[in-house]
């Protein structure tokens, strides 16, 4: 929510929406939104694409570009490389989920959902990061997590946080 505010214009990537809370706040704010996810959703005034992006091993936007793209609780690398080239010029990603250590409080706790310390800076390293945070959070469940706001190009004032 913190840098939800970044997001002046669509459109709007919501990636493995779920049932739609990122899509629905962005959408409610008047902005063109996509959101994709393996199972069917129906989200009002939100263009959904049903596509497994790890099984499938295609990517389904094609050249479409977005002014922001929001992925939260996912993790597949492999759409790293793929999610900083569909970021507009100027557009923002956000991106939280969880690392290392999260195993001590639940789900998900295989090593290979959990990134590495500073790895979600490490990965988008072509964008500008605007705010980073790792670490254990409280709310809305006792969890380690890592949170990167981002900008493709050189605008605003980097944030970052051990």
């Amino acid at each position: 929510m913190r840098w939800a505010g970044l997001v002046e214009c669509g459109p709007v990537l919501d990636v493995a929406c779920g049932a739609g809370r990122h899509a629905r706040l962005f959408a409610e704010r008047g902005l063109e939104v996509v959101a994709v996810d393996r199972e069917p959703q129906s989200i009002p005034g939100v263009r959904f694409v049903q596509a497994d992006l790890e099984a499938d091993g295609r990517w389904p936007f094609g050249d479409e570009r977005f002014a922001a793209i929001v992925a939260t609780n996912y993790l597949h690398r492999p759409l790293f490389a793929q999610l900083e080239a569909a970021l507009a010029d100027g557009g923002v990603l956000i991106y939280e989920t969880f690392m290392v250590g999260n195993e001590k409080y639940g789900r998900p706790s295989n090593p290979a959902f959990l990134l590495q310390p500073g790895e979600l800076l490490q990965a988008f390293r072509g964008l500008t990061p605007l705010g980073f945070e790792q670490g254990y959070v409280e709310t809305p469940k006792p969890a380690m997590i890592q949170r990167l706001c981002a900008r493709r190009g050189h605008m605003g004032r980097a944030r970052i946080a051990p």
